[in-house]
């Protein structure tokens, strides 16, 4: 039996980003891309992944990864063929998606960038396995269960990494980053909408410097 193919991976994302804390934004105004990938980036969390919720996604990443060379800016919330060639175009660095088809992970991985497809289930999990991929986004992270349904996975699938995300804050990213299957989790705390809306850049870059001393292990820095 051959192996199956290997794909990109969280690990080439941390490698990028040297940190297990990736920010999850939602950009309403793409002018206030930079200024946002310039905040957390002096607060030491330089992988960003812009979710594609709102019309302005695809122009902040264009203009983060055209003005901000030190982030490693992403595409979040991808569930379509289309919308991998579109955040590739703009600049995408990885790519980041709530599930995952087989349509979807094809597209994925053609395109040649790391990626994190989404799970829920055990089964979702098997399946991926087969298909080469082992780092996850575990997604709603809270929702589908936590840090106990990760433990849990742990032991028959310790060959799977996950990338949590949903439900993820400063009082139990620790919790979830001390589990031997977790490489990084996403969260969105160290954006709060106010203070983009205030464009309170200083609040966030102390947010975000609060959040990078977090380290895989659960511990502190």
């Amino acid at each position: 039996m051959t192996s199956p193919p290997s794909s990109p991976s969280a690990a080439s994302l941390l490698d990028l980003a040297s940190t297990p804390v990736v920010p999850v934004v939602v950009v309403e105004d793409a002018a206030d891309a930079v200024p946002l990938a310039r905040a957390l980036v002096a607060g030491g969390l330089p992988a960003i992944e812009v979710t594609l919720r709102t019309p302005a996604a695809l122009d902040a990443i264009r203009e983060i990864s055209g003005a901000v060379p030190e982030a490693v800016v992403g595409a979040g919330t991808v569930i379509s063929p289309e919308q991998v060639t579109a955040c590739a175009a703009a600049g995408a660095r990885f790519l980041v998606s709530p599930g995952w088809t087989d349509v979807l992970l094809t597209a994925m991985r053609a395109c040649g960038l790391p990626f994190l497809p989404g799970v829920s289930t055990t089964s979702e999990v098997v399946a991926l396995l087969e298909r080469g991929v082992r780092d996850m986004k575990f997604f709603p992270a809270q929702a589908a269960g936590g840090t106990a349904y990760l433990r849990s996975l742990a032991g028959p699938l310790p060959q799977a990494r996950f990338c949590p995300t949903g439900g993820i804050g400063p009082d139990n990213a620790p919790e979830y980053l001390a589990l031997p299957n977790v490489r990084c989790v996403g969260g969105s705390w160290m954006v709060p909408p106010e203070a983009v809306a205030a464009r309170d850049w200083s609040r966030i870059e102390e947010l975000a410097r609060t959040a990078s001393r977090l380290t895989a292990g659960g511990t502190c820095r």
